[in-house]
């Protein structure tokens, strides 16, 4: 039985979300708490297997208590947040990087059109994040970002591919912020992400790293030291050194996907390729990097230890077709050292 703890300042909301999560036999809402003040104290109390936890709240708002609680009582963290308006988007990835493990659009009520498919995602994410075993996380103290020395070089020719899911937010902006800001090949990215969450996402990226970070547009071209982010329910394909965007049926269970971005990576750049594969559930990104390798390109998977969910490294990993396992804090060196 999955022991879950509901944080909301608005009666309904919380409501809502219990209804929602006891109508699973494997999931009990033990408690419930009104701001971030009560939802450490009930942590410390009721221990928790997870947390769902809203942003905006009066004494102390979501952000320090999920700061407080990954430092001293370290629970998984599932986000639920309204995706109106920037700030709350970007207040909700904030919360990624103190810890939390993943954000989802909160269930506004049961006349909701898209309720159903909510309910779904929820009890989903709630049955995968309460099975993660959570880290400490420092608390408080804002480290000042290291300067990383700027290569010198020119456009390298080179592609970075990056392939992610579960616990992906926070595995890529670790990565993104190791390179300096005139990293010499260009970048694209396949993350899972709840609807909504996009565009936030792209923002936060772009705020806290040195590169540039946007949603691909049809048609464009790479830049050295930009990051493209395949959009909401697209593939990112890269056809002819530019962007081509479709709704071609999912692959993996999944669009955009992995699989669909290396395999036209490694089509479009051969040798010049480098596929990176991160945290995530499932296989998606198997097939396409296992292609990157056979075109002469690197491929990269971030290690267990590291991984929130393990599933997608180690699907490549089996196949021995990667050419180095390393740890997340490793990976954004060693695409400097190979881009260079």
């Amino acid at each position: 039985m999955i022991r879950a703890l509901v944080v909301d300042d608005s009666k309904t909301a919380r409501e809502v979300i219990r209804d929602l999560l006891n109508s699973d036999p494997g999931i009990q809402v033990v408690g419930e708490a009104k701001d971030g003040q009560e939802a450490l104290e009930k942590v410390s109390k009721l221990r928790p297997d997870i947390i769902t936890m809203d942003m905006i709240m009066p004494v102390k708002d979501g952000l320090e208590a999920v700061e407080e609680i990954m430092a001293y009582q370290p629970t998984p963290i599932l986000v639920l947040s309204s995706t109106a308006g920037d700030q709350k988007v970007n207040i909700a990835f904030k919360a990624i990087q103190l810890g939390a493990l993943d954000v989802m659009a909160k269930p506004r009520g049961f006349t909701t059109q898209e309720l159903p498919e909510l309910k779904k995602e929820l009890l989903g994410k709630v049955k995968l994040l309460a099975r993660i075993k959570v880290i400490s996380h420092p608390r408080g103290r804002k480290k000042k970002r290291e300067r990383l020395p700027r290569t010198g070089a020119a456009a390298s020719g080179k592609i970075v591919a990056i392939g992610a899911s579960t616990g992906g937010p926070q595995a890529i902006m670790t990565i993104l912020k190791e390179l300096p800001a005139d990293f010499p090949g260009g970048m694209f990215i396949v993350q899972h992400i709840a609807p909504g969450f996009l565009k936030g996402f792209a923002q936060w990226l772009d705020q806290e790293s040195r590169l540039k970070v946007k949603e691909a547009e049809q048609g464009e071209r790479i830049e050295p030291g930009t990051a493209l982010l395949a959009p909401t329910d697209l593939h990112l394909e890269v056809i002819n050194e530019r962007v081509n965007l479709t709704d071609s049926p999912p692959l993996n269970s999944c669009r955009p996907s992995a699989d669909k971005l290396f395999v036209s990576v490694a089509q479009c750049y051969g040798s010049k390729a480098i596929g990176v594969i991160l945290t995530g559930m499932g296989k998606d990104g198997t097939k396409g990097i296992k292609e990157i390798r056979e075109k002469g390109g690197i491929t990269i998977a971030q290690d267990e230890q590291s991984s929130v969910v393990f599933g997608m490294p180690k699907s490549a990993i089996s196949l021995n077709i990667i050419d180095q396992v390393l740890p997340l804090s490793e990976i954004g060196r060693e695409l400097i050292r190979y881009i260079s």
